[in-house]
């Protein structure tokens, strides 16, 4: 029996939870909010931040603490789908783009939209800042440019397989999607990109997902936006 320990609009959690669709491992899923952990919460997970996975195991059990973690461990123990591939430059690219996105697309990014549209709206924080935001959308525009980049020679992002990589883009991105964010017309190759991530098995659940108060664009479940 596996428990995640998630929160929806968290691009960490959203890794976790692509990562175990693409493994097919099944999993329950429990919402956690990151602004508000209980104590029986700490107890599980000494960060006290999701995403967290739980797996009961013969004689006890195993926890895993956070997104990067995750995903390696479904990728050891998971079905047949690799979520890397099998030459090591390959992997190393692959796991160079997720560090990516684990920190410079965080710092960046999430640290001034998702905080300020986010946060700020989830814990009654005030208004989001305009100046904050201009920056955070400056800095994406840059990011997005570098996916671009990567795809004029790729199929995926980090090469001709899908991989860890395009689950860790895919996963920040989609949150920023739910916000509508992403101007879309404007990037042609990166919305090829995500078509085809969105139309996998393991995105569908994440294109269900709601926050009270916050309703996302009309496109952004359509599969064919």
């Amino acid at each position: 029996m596996r428990t995640l320990y998630h929160w929806p609009l968290d691009p960490q959690s959203r890794q976790a939870r692509l990562a175990m669709g693409e493994k097919k491992l099944r999993v329950k899923l429990i919402p956690i909010d990151p602004w508000s952990v209980d104590e029986k919460f700490l107890g599980i997970a000494a960060e006290g931040l999701p995403p967290v996975l739980v797996e009961v195991i013969p004689g006890g059990k195993i926890t895993i603490a956070g997104a990067r973690a995750i995903c390696e461990y479904a990728e050891d123990h998971g079905g047949k789908q690799s979520l890397l591939p099998g030459n090591a430059g390959h992997r190393a690219e692959a796991r160079r783009i997720c560090s990516w996105f684990d920190g410079k697309f965080q710092d960046e990014v999430n640290a001034y939209i998702l905080h300020e549209r986010l946060e700020k709206t989830l814990t009654g924080g005030g208004a989001p800042d305009p100046q904050t935001l201009r920056e955070g959308r400056e800095h994406l525009q840059f990011h997005l440019e570098y996916i671009n980049w990567l795809l004029k020679d790729r199929d995926w992002l980090a090469g001709h397989d899908f991989s860890l990589a395009d689950i860790a883009a895919g996963a920040n991105i989609s949150c920023l999607d739910y916000l509508g964010e992403i101007p879309w017309k404007n990037w042609p190759k990166v919305k090829e990109w995500y078509q085809k991530l969105k139309s996998k098995p393991s995105f569908r659940p994440l294109l269900k997902d709601h926050l009270p108060g916050l309703i996302p664009p009309r496109y952004y479940a359509d599969l064919d936006f």
